[in-house]
């Protein structure tokens, strides 16, 4: 599975990010621009995600990205797994949106 840091997140431009927490979790503040497709909704979204371009996703700390990345790459998306979820990108400082 590949997987980035934040800070490699962060320092990308036009990212494609895909949170897969929950509706309540990710109004409380996301990546800017990131995508709420809960993990417990991506089989039937699964139309959503751009198969073109790579998709970083992310969750609160790394366990459901991790699920959601691996389901994706057997889909033939190119996934990337944010390393820390938004907890470690909130701790590196960077912005964040809420709903």
């Amino acid at each position: 599975m590949e997987q980035i840091t934040v800070e490699q997140l962060a320092a990308l431009e036009d990212a494609h990010v895909i949170d897969v927490r929950e509706p309540d979790e990710f109004a409380g503040g996301h990546v800017p621009g990131a995508t709420n497709i809960p993990l417990s909704q991506l089989a039937e979204r699964f139309g959503e995600i751009p198969a073109d371009v790579p998709v970083h996703v992310i969750c609160q700390s790394g366990g459901r990205s991790a699920r959601a990345t691996e389901a994706l790459a057997a889909a033939g998306i190119d996934a990337i797994d944010v390393a820390g979820g938004t907890s470690a990108w909130r701790s590196a400082g960077h912005p964040v949106d809420a709903a």
